[in-house]
């Protein structure tokens, strides 16, 4: 396409790729949202009008530039929209997680300054009504769901549709002003502030310009040949940078389709409904999508449990070749074909990635049996390694050079190195502009030449010129012998079995590496159903004697791997236990992102991690929760602490640490 060159002239921000896009694809799908099972959809003309509309009912209600606006609820339409009417009216959109307890979202409100808020329905208003007693400074409250707000106070409280009737109303008299900011855009105006997970401390605002976002946008799009006729599910939080760039960005870019799905519950009838040709999921999603196949086959009868198994091993030998059109013998051909008739087509189907041309997978490592899988079955899964102060994109994977081991080469336009110490550094069209309010950290990690210091340890492959990611690069440690410790190759095999949903391996400085292990409360009660095992709650299921049993099998299958790794072999677990209750984000234990607070894990569970390493057989622990309606609570456990076999040189590290 002519215009998809580096964007000149018109093509400078947001507003700028909606107008094009609402001229050149006028009545094309721009956006779908289902809502009471019927999909509703407007083209890339209704959108524009309706963004224009909430955008001058904005300036009715007095938005100035530079002003933040922020934007709480899940993934809709007007959410989008809403953040590109804020740029109309030269405002800053600040999504946040729509999970956040008032705490967070009181840090966020505050430290961003929004005066106006877009809430998506009563859940969200409530929130900002509670945190209000401690932030200042938020005069306009505007609501997407009308549902139960009738008895409100709305002295300062709008519907999103009577917000875009007033700018309808008023577009005569406001018209003149809303344009004259738009025209002030520019390729270095604000696009949007997202904030950080948080993983070590207050989440920081990471301010993105036109240029981060649209640069991007294009050179990925350029990379995967992405075009107009694309369909994507946006699902994930709004304030991830993925959903960012795949959602708005690309889509605003290429201008494929976004398609909003009713809810979780509903999200893989939507997806069959659908049929993306783009998809994005976090590993958290392909190993719980991975977990309820593994259910459902156990379910199955012994018929297809049979051919599951028989045609899963013709598709891992063989699959990943056909997908890079690699030669494949004509019999495999021939047996791979039966297979995708009988296992992998339907297989698909269900998943509801049968359409999927190209999918990426990022946020933290995925574990390679999970990678494998799902290339095995014919879909064009690749990793992505990227960071929200890079607008996601650092490295991609071209066609034909995917692995599950490498993160692939840098991105078109972005530059690598690596520092003395294995910490990986990038600079490129993408780079944040800065930390907002806070010029310590963005001087720490941004300097005068662009370059950025990831936080995360990696080499250059001599062979490929491939990037490989070991860890993040403060959890990257030695083993009293010397030996490297990085947790997260392990976890990775951990979880790619079903049972297990979460683990967090220990071992810095220490003899020997230690493990905590959370069960996946479907898998394992699924089990438990069949099996005829009854139990009254989560803690008593992950303390019986077989789950366990299971457990411990697959430790020690997992540490039989890990001893091929000569590099790695150090990080075999030799003691674990399974925790008594679920890592949660309301505890404080993980971010919204679902990445693990190692500090406070060790912090919060340190009589656990005690107990792994001073040969204790069990522990008595009690661990402060938060329950759904914000209590606090307590919870008592009896915890077992296993042993599990070692291979190789860490047999001899066993001996000697006992």
């Amino acid at each position: 396409m002519p215009d998809q060159q580096a964007p000149s002239g018109e093509l400078h921000s947001l507003p700028a790729l909606l107008a094009r896009n609402a001229a050149r694809y006028a009545n094309r799908p721009a956006y779908r949202e289902k809502e009471f099972g019927i999909w509703q959809s407007w083209t890339w003309a209704e959108a524009a009008e309706e963004i224009r509309a909430m955008a001058l009912g904005l300036l009715a209600l007095g938005l100035k530039p530079g002003e933040h606006v922020a934007i709480i609820g899940r993934n809709r339409p007007a959410h989008y929209w809403g953040m590109i009417a804020a740029q109309m009216c030269g405002a800053v959109p600040v999504p946040l997680y729509q999970d956040a307890v008032a705490e967070e979202m009181a840090y966020v409100l505050e430290h961003c300054g929004a005066r106006f808020v877009l809430c998506g329905d009563q859940e969200q208003v409530d929130k900002v009504l509670e945190v209000e007693e401690t932030v200042k400074g938020i005069e306009q409250i505007i609501y997407t769901d009308r549902r139960g707000m009738r008895k409100y106070d709305h002295t300062r409280m709008n519907a999103l549709a009577d917000v875009q009737a007033e700018g309808r109303a008023g577009s005569t008299r406001l018209a003149p002003e809303l344009d004259a900011r738009i025209a002030r855009l520019d390729y270095d105006s604000i696009c949007v502030m997202l904030y950080t997970s948080g993983t070590t401390g207050k989440p920081k605002g990471v301010v993105l310009s036109n240029r981060n976002i649209i640069e991007t946008a294009k050179n990925s799009a350029d990379f995967d040949r992405l075009t107009h006729r694309e369909e994507i599910v946006a699902y994930l939080p709004m304030a991830w940078v993925g959903d960012f760039i795949f959602s708005v960005g690309q889509a605003l870019w290429a201008g494929f389709t976004v398609n909003c799905p009713e809810g979780a519950h509903t999200m893989m009838t939507d997806m069959r409904e659908i049929g993306p040709t783009y998809f994005f999921a976090p590993p958290r999603v392909f190993e719980g999508q991975l977990t309820t196949v593994m259910i459902r086959m156990e379910d199955a009868s012994s018929l297809k449990r049979w051919m599951f198994r028989r045609f899963m091993a013709i598709a891992q030998r063989v699959g990943p070749s056909l997908l890079d059109d690699k030669p494949v013998g004509f019999g495999d051909r021939l047996a791979y074909g039966l297979g995708n008739l009988l296992i992998y087509g339907p297989l698909k189907n269900t998943l509801g990635l049968s359409r999927v041309r190209v999918g990426y997978t990022a946020g933290e490592a995925i574990g390679p049996e999970i990678f494998d899988f799902y290339r095995s079955l014919g879909i064009n899964l690749k990793q992505l390694y990227g960071q929200t102060e890079a607008s996601v994109f650092i490295t991609q994977q071209p066609d034909g050079q995917v692995r599950s081991d490498t993160v692939g080469v840098a991105s078109p336009g972005v530059e690598l190195k690596i520092a003395e110490n294995g910490e990986v550094f990038y600079r490129g069209p993408g780079t944040f502009v800065e930390y907002f309010k806070n010029p310590e950290s963005t001087a720490s990690t941004k300097d005068s030449e662009g370059w950025v210091a990831t936080g995360d340890a990696g080499f250059f492959e001599e062979a490929t010129g491939h990037l490989r990611i070991i860890d993040r690069a403060k959890d990257v440690g030695k083993m009293a012998d010397g030996s490297m410790f990085a947790p997260k190759y392990v976890e990775n095999k951990l979880k790619f079995y079903p049972n297990i949903l979460e683990a967090v391996v220990l071992g810095n400085g220490r003899d020997f590496c230690t493990a905590m292990i959370n069960i996946d409360l479907n898998a394992v009660g699924n089990w438990a159903e069949r099996n005829n095992i009854s139990y009254g709650s989560y803690q008593e299921l992950a303390g019986h004697p077989q789950v366990y049993a299971t457990i411990k099998d697959h430790v020690e299958t997992v540490n039989k791997s890990v001893a091929d790794d000569p590099m790695l072999s150090g990080c075999q677990i030799h003691r674990f236990l399974v925790l008594h209750k679920e890592l949660d984000p309301d505890d404080g234990e993980m971010t919204r992102t679902r990445k693990v607070r190692r500090a406070v894990i060790s912090d919060k569970f340190a009589d656990l991690v005690a107990a792994l390493y001073d040969g204790s057989d069990s522990i008595y622990t009690e661990t402060e929760v938060t329950y759904e309606d914000g209590r606090k609570g307590k919870i008592t456990a009896t915890l077992r602490i296993e042993d599990a076999q070692v291979f190789g040189d860490a047999q001899g590290h066993k001996v000697a640490a006992q």
